[in-house]
């Protein structure tokens, strides 16, 4: 048993840990290539959680459960990607930016201050995912900072962030508004270098009652998959 703090800098709603980060820092204390995170109630920031290893971990509040992780195993149709010209392309569309395609939220961007997506966060990854494909699927062009790294690699916490937001974007390039995310299943395949450049992709792959499944995935400059996750988004907000 340890104690796990999320700092503010890592939020995604104002008041809530971005979920992907959450998940990625959670994922630790299982030693498997592919983990999968149930977030159960709203990560709070600034706070010592409970992190709980054995064979049920599980990150703790008080009487309230955070998340339960697990070893899992991870199928998933993963598209053939766009280019990095694109993407790029496509930046300026973003969900993110005020200029973009956003008839979900007016003003500064979908969540200004988000750890992945936000546009108006000081220390972010800035993961601007706009639609491509004609919506079949969100790919934002990373760019990420050689200060980012631990030992010249990015952490794998922040593969995990930069593979949230995008799955929520995809349905948003569909026309539908989910709700929050629920549950992640990720594998990082390889070391990726902080300061390094990166493809991000989230794609659609099907919706159950009030469960939306997006995959994401990351690729590098030569193509090569760095990473892939299946979210789980719960509900639907108007």
């Amino acid at each position: 048993m340890s104690e796990i703090v999320i700092p503010e800098r890592f939020r995604g709603p104002p008041q809530s840990g971005n979920g992907g980060y959450c998940a990625g820092a959670f994922a630790e204390a299982v030693a498997s290539p592919v983990v999968e995170v149930t977030l159960c109630s709203p990560i709070p920031l600034d706070v010592p959680m409970r992190l709980e290893g054995g064979p049920a971990p599980r990150v703790t509040q008080g009487d309230m459960l955070i998340a339960e992780m697990r070893a899992a195993e991870l199928s998933l149709d993963v598209p053939e990607p766009p280019s990095f010209d694109e993407a790029a392309a496509a930046g300026p569309d973003s969900y993110s930016l005020a200029s973009g395609i956003n008839t979900f939220h007016s003003g500064r961007g979908f969540h200004p201050i988000c750890f992945c997506c936000g546009a108006d966060h000081d220390d972010g990854l800035n993961v601007f995912a706009a639609p491509v494909q004609d919506g079949a699927q969100v790919a934002a062009v990373w760019r990420t900072r050689d200060a980012w790294g631990i030992e010249a690699l990015l952490p794998e916490r922040f593969i995990w962030a930069a593979l949230d937001c995008p799955g929520q974007f995809a349905f948003m390039a569909g026309g539908i508004r989910t709700g929050m995310l629920g549950r992640m299943t990720e594998e990082v395949e390889r070391p990726a270098p902080a300061g390094a450049d990166y493809l991000v992709t989230g794609w659609r792959v099907g919706i159950e009652g009030k469960k939306h499944f997006a995959g994401t995935a990351v690729f590098d400059a030569s193509g090569r998959r760095v990473a892939q996750a299946l979210a789980v988004w719960i509900g639907q907000r108007d």
